[in-house]
């Protein structure tokens, strides 16, 4: 390769047409398997971009699976990134959400987080008909309030103050904790 400046032209063209002959030809087991490893991975990652979204009430981000339309590793890599930021953000949002401490307050005077003692459920002491009304996935998919996360919980109480019910499920706590 050093005596003859054409050859190393050759060795490129050569090594040219292999990288092109293994793009076109079919995946192996092993590539096939890691280009389906990113393709869970995305939809993982929107899965639970949309699950925060959904919990906080915002329309979820539209995609159009474009990932499964291609093959080429660098559009998956380029999109996993993509959904990986937005599950990211919309955690972080999620963990936020307004009135945070007006509802940890109210949660410290109610009751634990896995609170059982029927009629009232969980950390901020729902009924069944609250649930229903403000949190009829989360009751349909995990049972009741104590078996919901304390963030589902905040953001169906967060769904109710937003309807304009505001602190009255909690008339004596929220005079206690100073909230109007």
């Amino acid at each position: 390769m050093h005596g003859r400046p054409g050859s190393l032209w050759l060795w490129l063209a050569v090594l040219a047409i292999v990288l092109v002959a293994s793009l076109v030809r079919p995946a192996t087991g092993q590539a096939l398997a890691r280009g389906t490893s990113v393709v869970r991975t995305i939809d993982r990652y929107r899965s639970i971009t949309w699950y925060w979204q959904r919990l906080m009430g915002r329309p979820r981000t539209p995609t159009a699976y474009a990932k499964r339309r291609t093959a080429d590793p660098a559009f998956r890599f380029w999109v996993l990134s993509v959904w990986r930021r937005r599950a990211i953000v919309a955690r972080r949002n999620g963990e936020r959400p307004p009135r945070l401490s007006a509802w940890r307050c109210i949660h410290r005077h109610e009751a634990t987080w896995h609170d059982t003692g029927a009629p009232y459920y969980g950390g901020l002491q729902m009924d069944l008909t609250f649930q229903r009304r403000y949190g009829y996935w989360l009751l349909r998919r995990k049972g009741t309030a104590n078996r919901w996360t304390p963030w589902e919980q905040i953001w169906v109480a967060e769904r109710a103050f937003r309807s304009g019910r505001g602190f009255g499920p909690w008339p004596n706590t929220a005079r206690v904790c100073g909230l109007r």
